[in-house]
């Protein structure tokens, strides 16, 4: 049965927005692959950002390394690679509008004095607790934030339960929940492709969205990968980095990992045979509800 050619969105563009603290591996891979079929099997744009904020964590040179490796792959993106490192003005902007609306406040607690389920209970909402460096939090509203995400279905979070989140860190960097919204609507982002880990943090992006009065784009969170076991990919095992040699191989696991259902032949095959597969075939049903998946054990096939 032939397939239906899926619907071209003119006004699409997605994103990859990796981290240059270490080499891309397995995980890396399914996020890239994901949001680069997404894009292009809707015949939209698909952007490369450098989320290079923390200064204390990025590894001289692994950015570089980490734009040829995916060239090696074939995810080739559209435009100019964007670093965050050189917006800060934009973060800085943002950062002003929300302090002239009264809605950030600082903030003086550690990571210790959060609430046990990782929450921030508002401690310093009416200032400081104590002395020494602050941290600048956006104060969320108490409500319910909604949205209907594109694999994981009806999403719903209550702000106040995830409390008030830090927008600029003590030490004076900006800090990812920010950055990301104001990166988002200057690229022009309408489709946001990415890793189910970061599903709880949309409610604070639409948050910010909204009070910046930025648009809110399509979210598609995808199957995180785990350890066959279940826990996080350790770093003796599938986060190792990426093989360019063995590309037609590790695009392959990808795509089996989001139950794409490729042929075994594709395996043998170059970068650009398997992701032209890829968009011909990509399909958002295999996936849907799925929150992670995990990696195959060592020595399977």
């Amino acid at each position: 049965m032939a397939r239906a050619p899926r619907a071209a969105r003119a006004d699409y563009v997605g994103r990859f927005a990796p981290s240059p603290t270490g080499s891309l591996h397995l995980g890396s891979l399914v996020a890239a692959v994901g949001s680069f079929a997404d894009a292009r099997s809707r015949g939209g744009r698909w952007l490369l950002r450098m989320e290079d904020l923390d200064a204390s964590r990025v590894i001289p040179g692994c950015a570089e390394r980490t734009l040829r490796m995916l060239e090696a792959f074939g995810l080739t993106w559209d435009g100019a690679v964007e670093y965050q490192s050189a917006r800060t003005h934009h973060y800085g902007e943002a950062l002003a509008t929300l302090e002239a609306l009264g809605l950030t406040f600082q903030c003086s607690c550690t990571r210790a004095e959060r609430n046990a389920d990782g929450g921030y209970p508002g401690t310093c909402r009416n200032g400081p607790k104590s002395r020494g460096a602050t941290a600048t939090r956006f104060r969320v509203d108490d409500r319910t934030v909604c949205f209907e995400d594109r694999a994981q279905g009806e999403c719903r979070f209550e702000l106040r339960e995830r409390g008030d989140v830090i927008i600029r860190r003590r030490d004076g960097a900006f800090a990812y929940q920010l950055a990301v919204v104001v990166d988002d609507a200057l690229q022009g982002v309408t489709d946001v492709v990415r890793g189910a880990d970061l599903l709880d943090s949309t409610p604070w992006q639409i948050a910010l969205q909204g009070a910046l009065r930025l648009p809110t784009p399509h979210y598609l969170h995808l199957p995180l990968v785990t350890e066959p076991g279940g826990a996080k990919l350790a770093k003796a095992r599938r986060s190792v980095a990426l093989d360019p040699r063995a590309s037609g191989r590790e695009l392959y696991e990808a795509l089996r990992l989001l139950n794409q259902g490729p042929p075994d032949t594709l395996k043998l095959e170059s970068p650009s045979r398997v992701l032209e597969w890829a968009c011909a075939h990509w399909e958002l049903d295999r996936f849907h509800g799925v929150r992670e998946v995990r990696a195959a054990a060592p020595g399977a096939d």
